[in-house]
């Protein structure tokens, strides 16, 4: 039950989470143009005029400003503050149904690198192998707490080493980060959660894609569909609720 302390301390985790949504930005920004997030302030695209402090306040600044930059007036893109307010909602999601422990930190910065992710894949139909080995560490660590370490190793080559044999023998049938990415995920979730995770990515693309196609049939002809966002939002589903999805589906069948 919600209490005042309850309340404040999901509305500090939640501003909290947004102000990670913030330097997510900034690296789904620069990393596809091999820009350092550690040097340089953040500008304008348009104008590139230095951004003021005050005018990088997560969500607010951009409401204040009706999405536009205070000097040029060019729109800022909305995807911005729903970055920002995604995080701070996944981040209150996630210690509302876990709590406020280790597993929760580890889900949450799997959380942030997995929307970072997803949002430049879509850009770029690649994935950041720098963004890959961040979360080697956050897999080791969870698969550890897991205890399971035999299950997290087979889990680590369910899925990838299929899709490695199945890129080399047909052309872009898939892409090496998302190998990769299967790779580190099924170390950190286990082989079933694993499979779980690439049920959900391939249901979930398989209708956003069809609906794609038929919404845009024309402007689809020859155009590839980054498969990294379903493959993220198949783990997210999966380290949240993977095992009583699995429970609740074995137990149909009385297993």
């Amino acid at each position: 039950m919600l209490n005042v302390l309850n309340v404040s301390i999901y509305l500090f985790i939640f501003l909290l989470g947004i102000i990670i949504g913030s330097f997510l930005n900034v690296i789904i920004y620069r990393f596809p143009k091999h820009i350092s997030v550690a040097k340089g302030r953040s500008h304008c695209p348009n104008c590139d005029i230095v951004i003021k402090q005050y005018d990088l306040i997560p969500i607010l600044s951009y409401i204040l400003l009706m999405g536009k930059c205070r000097n040029c007036k060019a729109k800022i893109s909305v995807r911005y503050p729903l970055v920002e307010f995604l995080t701070g909602i996944l981040a209150v999601f996630i210690v509302f149904f876990n709590g406020l422990n280790i597993p929760s930190l580890l889900i949450f910065i799997l959380t942030a690198i997995l929307i970072a992710i997803s949002v430049i894949d879509i850009d770029t139909m690649t994935i950041p192998y720098s963004l890959l080995i961040s979360l080697i560490p956050v897999a080791g660590v969870f698969a550890y707490l897991e205890g399971d370490i035999v299950g997290h190793i087979i889990g680590l080559f369910a899925i990838s080493l299929p899709m490695y044999v199945i890129m080399n023998i047909k052309e872009n049938a898939f892409g090496g980060g998302d190998v990769l990415l299967f790779a580190v995920l099924g170390f950190m979730l286990g082989w079933k959660n694993i499979l779980l995770t690439l049920f959900i990515a391939a249901v979930v693309g398989a209708i956003i894609g069809v609906a794609m196609i038929r919404i845009n049939n024309e402007n689809m002809k020859g155009k590839q569909i980054p498969f990294g966002p379903y493959i993220c939002l198949g783990a997210f589903i999966s380290i949240m609720f993977g095992n009583e999805i699995i429970a609740g589906y074995l137990s149909m069948f009385h297993l």
